[in-house]
């Protein structure tokens, strides 16, 4: 065994012998020799499977025990509680012979549990960002006694909070923790899908003075099977008829460890209500889950401990919760449903299967509606198929991964931050609020300006009062935000109807049908018995046939460099090894549309009389940018009076006569003035995206959405490449 293991703790030694692991993994060798021979943060970046979690914690609890801590010793943060239940019981494995206690504490965690640790702190407390937000508000006073000796924080998925309001909530969270204590701990950040380890880096250490190291792991081959598929759906189809595809994913399904995923909740729901309805006409077993945040957490807890469950087979279909790391055991196949909005979270996805030496392998269903005669050109492009093969070329080709783009004004979060602050604090003079808030790195944008602009906002709608002594407090209505528990989120949750089933709960649905209609969730059908308006509750009761219910698909943001290769995919001539059949033909017919219509040549086409279509082949940011540009400035000298599409694959025009050979000309006219993005928000906009954007000054938001939101500069440069 290497040095590494020799400086492991003894009960750690024990525990690799007693399960056989013949040596430490190379990410596990190379975490333990920064964790022990240096002081600085750690970014252990590996791909999925490869032990990064064991890579963190191996080290950390050698060091708890050789020297204990008078505290909570080590802060584990993860995303989403299903992953800090995993490792609780990972954990809770590898400590029984160590007097190093494991907590885990977020909303499903009884009260009884949360108390012992408050009691007497000390071991690993496993928790959310959310739950986090509670303890430095609730219990302001007691965060020295908890965490005076905090050695570690431990941040999983870490690409799941860059770039988001939620990983600037951490960075915040773990700052006025710092600040509390007088103590910073050392961070080690986890991630399987980073394309720039030194954007991360910067993430992981911001606000601190250690550097953060990112050993260089020799990545072991993998083997990876893919397939892509495509089918079109017949636009006369009845509801309750299966379709082709659905038939497909039920074989490749059928007897076997499967995890499907979609892009929204409603095609979650969908198939496995297709399946199941498969299953039962041919008298097969019912294997079949889904696993979404609007399902109950013992549903939730149900599917994935069927899928853990060896040598049994399920299926169950899930959004984003089931993409990140949690342990499913072995999984033998990954469904994709239409494309990923990412190459990161295809990595993601892909690597669900073959966690045990097995290759991993993943099939692609793309299936689109059946295209009409009467059809415009953008409509007959299989959009979801070409963004399919552009995501996994760019992986196969390039190893490349999108980077993520740090937020530079999160003015929800500084609403946030200043409430959460004030309510710990109980008052403050507004010069030590603005000291606390600006020695939190993610406001290094903000001006002081900009915050005293909020906060008499604040004082004039009452979420903030000032002393006569001068000092700040909480609000009438400010209290009515802060009070309640959804205030510790910075992600906006809809308020839902709980469905029920007698007592039991399904899950949660934002818009209540009437009573007798029927809906879908959790892979089955319910009709509605009762309202109940004031406790929001809807009785239902289990019906056969199969029924559909919406939500509001999943959105996100698409990066350049995937348009640009599926507009290559468009107009190259290769035939991709796992295309499968159909798939491959409808590429074909899609690559003979482009170059018939001159698709190939150019960026602009004349579509019927008066209308054109713009394909600026651009990520989603760009598109939005070369809207509003054409919005704000074409509108009157081209006679435009419709602007349409699809983000970001095309945009749709209605022109004024003969103007069509003025457009292009204009775009690149407009491209070359000295335009900035405040030109392109109207003055009475103010665009509320994030959960407290409505309790935020106009001229900030547009400041914001401005910065945020939009780039002429990538515009610029993209337009000069057309």
């Amino acid at each position: 065994m290497s040095d590494a293991f020799k400086q492991l703790a003894p009960f750690i030694q024990e525990y690799i012998y007693h399960h056989q692991w013949t040596e430490l993994r190379p990410v596990q060798i190379a975490a333990c020799q920064v964790i022990f021979n240096t002081d600085a943060h750690l970014l252990i970046a590996a791909a999925t499977a490869a032990g990064k979690t064991e890579a963190a914690f191996l080290p950390v609890l050698t060091l708890l025990h050789n020297n204990p801590a008078t505290t909570i010793g080590a802060l584990y943060i993860s995303p989403i509680k299903a992953l800090i239940n995993d490792q609780f019981e990972r954990l809770n494995h590898l400590l029984k012979e160590a007097e190093i206690p494991v907590y885990h504490w977020h909303g499903d965690v009884s009260q009884s549990h949360k108390n012992q640790l408050l009691n007497r702190p000390q071991g690993i407390l496993q928790i959310t960002p959310e739950s986090l937000e509670s303890l430095l508000i609730n219990k302001n006073h007691d965060l020295t006694r908890l965490f005076g000796a905090l050695r570690f924080v431990i941040i999983d998925e870490i690409h799941a909070f860059m770039g988001s309001e939620r990983g600037c909530q951490i960075i915040c969270q773990l700052q006025r923790l710092a600040k509390s204590t007088q103590q910073q701990p050392r961070r080690i950040g986890l991630s399987a899908t980073l394309g720039d380890y030194s954007m991360a880096e910067a993430w992981l250490c911001s606000g601190t003075d250690k550097p953060a190291i990112t050993p260089q792991v020799e990545a072991g081959k993998r083997q990876i099977k893919l397939a892509v598929e495509h089918f079109f759906i017949a636009n006369d189809l009845e509801q309750s008829e299966i379709t082709t595809h659905e038939q497909y994913i039920f074989n490749l399904s059928k007897s076997r460890k499967c995890l499907i995923f979609a892009n929204n909740r409603t095609q979650t729901e969908s198939i496995i209500a297709s399946l199941r309805k498969i299953a039962s006409e041919q008298a097969q077993p019912d294997i079949y889950h889904v696993h979404h945040g609007s399902i109950s957490a013992s549903l939730r807890q149900a599917a994935e401990n069927a899928m853990r469950e060896p040598n049994n087979p399920s299926v169950t279909a899930a959004t984003l919760t089931l993409e990140l790391g949690i342990d499913l055991g072995y999984l033998e196949r990954v469904i994709q449903l239409e494309s990923p909005l990412s190459v990161a979270s295809f990595l993601q996805r892909l690597g669900r299967s073959g966690r045990r030496g097995e290759a991993a392998d993943m099939r692609f269903v793309c299936a689109e509606n059946e295209i009409l005669s009467e059809a415009s050109l953008p409509e007959q492009i299989p959009w979801q198929l070409l963004q399919c093969i552009a995501i996994i070329q760019l992986y196969l080709e390039q190893r490349w991964i999108e980077p993520i783009k740090q937020i530079k004004y999160p003015l929800s979060l500084l609403y946030h931050q200043t409430m959460s602050i004030l309510v710990a604090a109980g008052e403050m003079s507004p010069n030590t609020l603005a000291k606390q808030i600006f020695s939190l790195p993610p406001f290094t944008a903000i001006t002081q300006e900009d915050l005293r602009i909020l906060l008499r906002y604040l004082i004039d709608i009452d979420h903030i009062q000032k002393t006569e002594q001068g000092k700040l407090i909480v609000g009438l209505s400010g209290e009515k935000i802060v009070r309640k528990f959804q205030f510790y989120a910075v992600f906006a949750e809809q308020q839902a109807y709980i469905v029920k089933q007698d007592a039991t709960e399904i899950g949660s649905i934002v818009t209540p049908p009437p009573v007798g209609n029927r809906f879908a969730l959790a892979g089955r059908t319910w009709e509605v018995l009762e309202i109940d308006l004031r406790k929001k509750s809807i009785f239902v009761k289990q019906v056969e046939g199969k029924a559909t219910i919406y939500w509001r698909g999943g959105g996100g943001t698409i990066h350049t460099r995937v348009l640009q290769r599926m507009r290559q995919v468009l107009l190259e001539d290769v035939e991709y090894s796992y295309l499968q059949e159909n798939a491959l033909r409808r590429l074909q017919t899609a690559r003979k549309l482009a170059q018939n219509t001159g698709l190939n040549q150019q960026n602009i086409l004349q579509l019927e009389k008066g209308k054109c279509c713009i394909f600026p082949w651009f990520g989603t940011i760009a598109y939005q940018t070369l809207e509003r540009l054409l919005n704000s400035f074409c509108r009157e000298s081209l006679e435009i009076t419709n602007i349409g599409g699809m983000n970001p694959y095309y945009l749709t025009i209605k022109i004024g006569k003969d103007k069509f050979k003025h457009l292009y000309p204009e775009i690149v006219s407009l491209c070359q003035q000295r335009i900035t993005a405040e030109d392109l928000i109207n003055s009475s906009e103010a665009p509320e995206i994030q959960k407290y954007d409505a309790f935020i000054p106009h001229s900030l938001l547009r400041k914001a959405f401005a910065s945020d939101r939009l780039d002429l500069d990538e515009l610029r440069q993209q337009v000069a490449g057309w």
